[in-house]
């Protein structure tokens, strides 16, 4: 692996004008305390300091919520949602289009607050840039379409007018992890909003920024102060207060937590959607382009320093190219650029979190331990900074080691070898995960076939990730142990409403007529329905 021009890991972090965290070009010290002033509640607790991946220097100085603050943000919330819902879905609508522009128009500064927080490289931040555009377009131009009040068939054709209408849950309350701040708040708060929900998010300390930043561009676009509100706290002291005050509650993070919030939110009978872990598999059959698929898989097992939910960690090679693609991905692997510079100079950056690290090392070496073969990588690189770890290739991981079934969420991979593509699946397929995965073929409909098979809420021929991720009308979710519920599409909308259904019935009662015989109505009755199967759209 190269590198571009280290990041400073020592020294003393002098503020200047374009220093955060002792990152040059990050945004001054000045502009970090201006988003956090954005915070809701947090006055009577410790503050926390975070810091940047880069070089472990401070970037902001955190309020945190005690729980009676979180309530307080709720009680607010629910002042507000009534008059908010009472708007025009078009009006809404006209605000995400506004949103999306400005988006577009000042992603530098995203940019550079997404790296400096989350230590990705810039194309990576990028990726969230991209997604946070497309998701406020997308129901900027589709919500008062899907909201819209739906005729159906009623019981009796004429006599009964039947409908459904949507309303919304009320506040929706938001739990947003560190490793993609911009894209996921967006994913999760735009609906909600335009749905005509307030919302409460509580994105992750390490990354409060970026999410500020975006919250501060909505209320420039239009939407109203107080209809989503951030809220910065420990899980351990407003958890039950997210919990307990949502009318519907959205989490992105571990499958542990996510059991957790899943078995509370179910005594009070509400709803939630969970995005959780996954241990994402690439299978690629015996005619796929090698070039091509390890260039793509370098894309698919690296972005974001491999801290991605929908990031390929195990990689399934037909074994009469197995040889080829491992000798071009390690190549392709080995001639990434490492860095922590806020420019697009760099293919991969830093991990974003001491644990993390402590993660991807303790894994790799546990492999290695236990008889897998390190082809490439396999170091941290505090030379660069103190979360660099490079990018890892590994063969031979045997079942008994971590690596093979848990997740391990950073820039690590396996390869494997198989014969038989129904053997191949059923090993894609052998997880308690079914979050993301990815096909690879020269031939389409093949490469669909086997997709379908996989057992995963989103699949990818002919790329790991971004064409699902950047398709943002087809929802986005996982199967088995990674998650409950869809983000993006219809189905992220519709989420965030209640269904009521209303049926006005006219002249013919749906009871026997005053002196008609019971027994003789179900007769006429029967003799009705068998009609009413065969007319169109019955």
């Amino acid at each position: 692996m190269t590198s571009t021009t280290p990041a400073s890991s020592t020294g003393q972090h002098v503020s200047t004008p374009t220093t955060v965290g002792g990152v040059v070009g990050a945004p001054s010290a000045a502009r970090a305390a201006q988003l956090v002033k954005r915070v809701a509640g947090g006055k009577d607790s410790a503050p926390v300091e975070m810091t940047a991946p880069y070089t472990g220097l401070t970037t902001a100085t955190l309020p945190q919520a005690t729980d009676a603050d979180a309530r307080a943000v709720f009680a607010k919330a629910r002042e507000i949602q009534r008059e908010w819902a009472a708007r025009p879905v078009a009006e809404r609508q006209r605000i995400l289009i506004r949103l999306h522009d400005l988006v577009l128009e000042r992603q530098e500064e995203a940019l550079d607050l997404v790296q400096l927080e989350a230590g990705k490289a810039r194309i990576d931040a990028f990726d969230e840039v991209s997604a946070t555009a497309l998701v406020a377009a997308y129901y900027g131009k589709h919500s008062a379409k899907i909201l819209a009040p739906k005729r159906t068939a009623g019981v009796i054709p004429v006599l009964t007018k039947a409908g459904e209408i949507r309303h919304p849950k009320g506040v929706v309350g938001i739990i947003s992890p560190w490793n993609y701040p911009l894209a996921l708040t967006a994913m999760d708060v735009l609906p909600a909003l335009v749905a005509g929900n307030t919302v409460v998010q509580k994105p992750d300390n390490q990354t409060a920024l970026s999410a500020l930043w975006l919250h501060e561009l909505a209320e420039e676009a239009g939407f109203p102060a107080g209809v989503w509100q951030i809220v910065l706290g420990r899980g351990s002291v407003i958890g039950n207060a997210l919990v307990e005050e949502s009318d519907y509650l959205c989490f992105t993070g571990s499958t542990p937590t996510g059991k957790g919030l899943a078995g509370q939110v179910a005594q009070r009978l509400t709803s939630y959607s969970l995005e959780l872990g996954g241990k994402n598999p690439m299978v690629v059959l015996p005619d796929a382009n090698v070039a091509k698929t390890a260039a793509g898989a370098v894309t698919a097992c690296f972005s974001s320093a491999g801290q991605l939910c929908v990031s390929v960690e195990r990689i399934y090679v037909h074994e009469s190219i197995r040889e080829e693609f491992t000798r071009a991905f390690v190549a392709k692997t080995e001639a990434l650029r490492l860095g922590g510079t806020l420019d697009y100079g760099a293919d991969m950056g830093s991990l974003t979190s001491t644990s993390q690290l402590e993660t991807v090392s303790a894994h790799v070496e546990d492999a290695r331990a236990k008889g897998a073969t390190v082809l490439t990588g396999g170091r941290a690189r505090p030379d660069l900074g103190p979360l660099f770890y490079e990018p890892t290739v590994l063969t031979d991981v045997p079942a008994e080691a971590k690596l093979f079934a848990e997740e391990t969420f950073g820039p690590v991979v396996a390869i494997y070898g198989y014969t038989d593509l129904d053997d191949a699946v059923e090993r894609a397929n052998d997880t308690p995960f079914g979050l993301n995965a990815s096909v690879w073929s020269r031939d389409g409909k093949a490469g669909w076939e086997v997709a379908a098979r996989l057992k995963a809420g989103t699949v990818n021929v002919n790329e790991g990730y971004a064409a699902t991720f950047g398709s943002v009308g087809v929802p986005m979710g996982g199967m088995k142990e990674s998650g409950v519920g869809r983000r993006n599409g219809a189905e992220g909308l519709l989420k965030y409403t209640e269904a009521q259904s209303i049926a006005v019935q006219r002249g013919l009662k749906l009871r026997p007529f005053r002196g008609l015989p019971p027994k003789l109505w179900a007769k006429a009755m029967t003799a009705s329905m068998r009609v009413l199967r065969r007319l169109p759209g019955r």
